[in-house]
């Protein structure tokens, strides 16, 4: 049996939508020690799973590695469509999974692509692979234009920017009992209209923030300035959203947003991608205060939901293989 265990991930933001620049998307992001997900795969001569997603990434995978097949199991899971990352973990876990399982060495950022994944955001797959906060290079705009390729005819974007975050640093995830973030082909067509009427200018901000404030914070290890600058990078993205998704955050999660950024224990706050995750940077020692103004921030947006705190996770995926591999305890690689 081979076993691969990862977890969310947080996507802060893009470096820029606009048509008028030469790269598009870049992304903002860092890799979570919770919530998990473990998917466990054994070798078969076809390919069966106990979840529909799985079994569809399984398929895809069988037919990349070129082997038979394999039975997949999903013993722990992401939530879905609320902002987590949970697609694409679960498409390179059951992809690793599935070569181990087999006996082959997965190289998750060569087939990701041919899953369907890192269309537009690279941060995934290194978070997969290495984990940590992450900056990735973003697409030629000139290739990507309003619509990303065909699957597989893209390459992940490359790391430009990596950091390991302080062991006390937290995040505090509210998660709203709110309709699902966008996916499919519902995400696809509003990806589709922010790009075609985004503003170049609100891109030139965010390149500031990042290259003044968020890249030195990160490799300082200065919470606040982080928190701030991350906080800032949501609230310019939510410019280039506001007519798609109904405001600079959308509802409700603009309430828990603001509620959530008025305690002293946070550092900064926003919404992960679509939603309707929202986090708050805090530490140790603010984790607790910070959660309680997690649960306050859901009562005052008049909804239900949960709240969990998260350490950065600061490497890779865990991957186990099968009794045939030479290196039986890899992480990172897939």
């Amino acid at each position: 049996m081979a076993t691969v265990e990862t977890a969310a991930r947080l996507h802060f933001g893009f470096g820029n939508l606009s048509l008028a620049h030469e790269r598009l998307y870049g992304s903002f992001g860092v890799a979570l020690t919770e919530p998990r997900l473990r998917v466990a795969a054994t070798p078969a001569d076809g390919v069966t799973a106990d979840d529909a997603a799985a079994r569809e990434y399984a398929e895809r995978a069988a037919a990349v590695l070129g082997v038979p097949g394999a039975a997949v199991s999903v013993e722990e899971r992401l939530p879905r469509h609320v902002g987590l990352g949970s697609g694409t973990q679960l498409a390179l876990a059951v992809y690793a999974a599935v070569a181990r399982a087999n006996g082959v060495e997965p190289d998750v950022r060569e087939a990701a692509p041919a899953l369907g994944r890192a269309g537009r955001s690279g941060v995934g797959v290194a978070g997969f692979e290495r984990g940590g906060f992450v900056v990735d290079a973003g697409h030629p705009t000139a290739r990507f234009t309003t619509d990303r390729p065909a699957d597989g005819e893209w390459r992940v974007p490359a790391v430009v920017a990596r950091h390991e975050l302080p062991e006390d640093w937290r995040f505090v995830l509210a998660l709203p009992d709110a309709d699902p973030g966008r996916s499919g082909d519902e995400e696809e067509a509003s990806m589709r209209a922010v790009v075609e009427r985004a503003d170049p200018a609100v891109a030139d901000e965010v390149s500031g923030v990042v290259s003044r404030r968020l890249l030195p914070a990160a490799a300082e290890g200065r919470l606040a300035a982080f928190g701030d600058a991350v906080a800032e990078i949501g609230r310019l993205n939510g410019a280039w959203y506001a007519d798609a998704q109904g405001g600079v955050y959308r509802p409700p999660v603009g309430t828990v947003v603001e509620e959530l950024s008025a305690c002293p224990a946070v550092a900064g706050a926003g919404q992960s991608s679509w939603g309707p995750t929202v986090y708050g940077l805090t530490d140790a020692a603010g984790v607790d205060a910070a959660r309680e103004a997690a649960r306050d921030a859901l009562a005052a947006a008049g909804v239900d939901g949960d709240v969990l705190a998260a350490r950065v996770r600061n490497d890779g995926a865990t991957v186990r293989g099968s009794a045939n591999r030479r290196d039986p305890d890899a992480a990172g690689r897939g």
